[in-house]
This record gives C-alpha cells, structure tokens and sequence, in this order.
C-alpha cells in the first residue's frame, strides 16, 4: 500500500490536477458570463476589469491546451496508444475553443453597444453560451476519458505545471 512519501502519490495527481484546473475554467467562464449578463440587463457600466478578465481567462485556457497538446497528449499516447483516437478528438476541440477565444475580446470590446441593442445582446450572450457549452462537453469528455490514464502516468518527474499548463502560484 502506497505511503504518501512513495513517488505513485504525486503521479496520481495528474488526473486529480486535470479536474481541479477545470474547475478553475469553468468558473472564471461563469464569471465571466455573470459580468456581462448583469451590464446587458442594465446594471451600471461594463465592470471595468471585464477585458482583463477576458484576456487572463483566455490565455489561462490557451496555456492549458497547448500544455496538454504539447506534453500530457504526447506523454499518454506514448504510454497508452489505445487513446490515440480520443486524444485526437481533443485536440480537434482545443482548434474549435481557441477559434471561439480569438472572437472573445472582439465580442467583449462591443459589450457597451449590445447593452441598448437585444439583438447585439443576444448574439453576445449567445457566443459566450456557445463557448462555455463547448468547453464543458469537451472537459467532461476529457475528465472521463483521460483521469485514470494520468493517475497511471509515469511522466518521469515533469511537473503538473509543465503536462496540464497550469500556473503553480494561480
């Protein structure tokens, strides 16, 4: 039975990290979505840190998928060819969510005009819907298919940091 000073307990982080970072997304998207929807239905001015919080959420989001492409992906398909097709799924997914992240600041830029427009409002609240409903379907696919693979992973001393992108002093 595994000790928590054995080597196994820090590589079975990987997987529980991969949630953990997820979690962390899908709430800075809430957010996100919560600030603008409160600026549409009349509550005062955009926040004025809303384009920070646009960039910082899609830069975080960028940095973890090309983390995973980069390292987790090729880490796991080393050791698990059997995922070769689901890593290509989520790699396919990473090109949809960034494509949707380059159109994020632009749509966040127009957020003064959308407030007296339904239309602009609608198509906003929309995009951001769309975003966020890609992105749980592609984290839950991805918590799904690949925990118990990452718990298994030797990744022979790399960091979380390093495989999943995630910044260790966020």
């Amino acid at each position: 039975m595994p000790t928590t000073s054995e080597p196994n307990e820090r590589i079975t982080a990987y997987g529980l990290e991969l949630i953990d970072i997820h979690d962390r997304l899908r709430e800075q998207l809430t957010r996100l979505r919560a600030d603008i929807e409160a600026h549409l239905d009349g509550a005062g001015p955009p926040p004025r840190d809303l384009p920070t919080h646009c960039l910082a959420f899609c830069t975080a989001l960028q940095r973890h998928h090309t983390a995973e492409d980069d390292h987790a992906f090729t880490a796991l398909a080393r050791q698990h060819p059997d995922l070769a097709p689901v890593l290509d799924v989520l790699r396919r997914d990473h090109g949809l969510v960034g494509d949707m992240l380059r159109r994020l600041p632009d749509l966040i830029a127009e957020l003064p005009a959308a407030a007296g427009d339904p239309a602009r409002a609608a198509r906003l609240l929309s995009t951001v819907d769309g975003l966020f409903a890609l992105l749980e379907s592609h984290f839950t696919y991805e918590e799904r298919k690949l925990v118990a693979a990452l718990n298994r992973l030797d990744a022979g001393g790399a960091t979380t940091a390093y495989l999943l992108g995630v910044d260790p002093d966020a």
